[in-house]
């Protein structure tokens, strides 16, 4: 069974960091993209950050400069680390796995497996 795990959020202010992990259990992700999203209350789910199986990263203008996606394939967990925080980062944020292996997509359709979400709070 393939489960994805968030963990690192909480409440920052602005200015402040902090760090994402997503646990990657039940497949081996090595080979696939994978991505973070997030979802603010009212709004759609957006892409915030993609990595390739190769290790090319993509990140949403809106967080280019300030978030920073890596992964570690030995332990099978992707990591989100996100600094210069914004009151407009609160959301839902959300780690997401595929199965497919050309290339990575912004398309929340693209990813077969989902987190349950961690929240970030950015107080304005």
């Amino acid at each position: 069974q393939v489960q994805l795990v968030e963990s690192g959020g909480g409440s920052v202010q602005a200015g402040g960091s902090l760090g994402l992990a997503c646990a990657v259990s039940g497949y081996t992700y090595s080979s696939y993209c994978l991505g973070w999203f997030r979802q603010a209350p009212g709004k759609e789910r957006e892409g915030v950050a993609l990595i390739a199986s190769f290790g090319i990263t993509k990140y949403a203008d809106s967080v280019k400069g300030r978030f920073t996606i890596s992964k570690d394939n030995a332990k099978n967990t992707v990591h989100l680390q996100m600094d210069s925080l914004k009151p407009e980062d609160t959301a839902m944020y959300y780690c997401a796995s595929s199965l497919r292996s050309n290339g990575c997509s912004w398309s929340p359709n693209f990813f077969t497996y989902w987190g349950q979400g961690t929240q970030v709070t950015v107080p304005s």
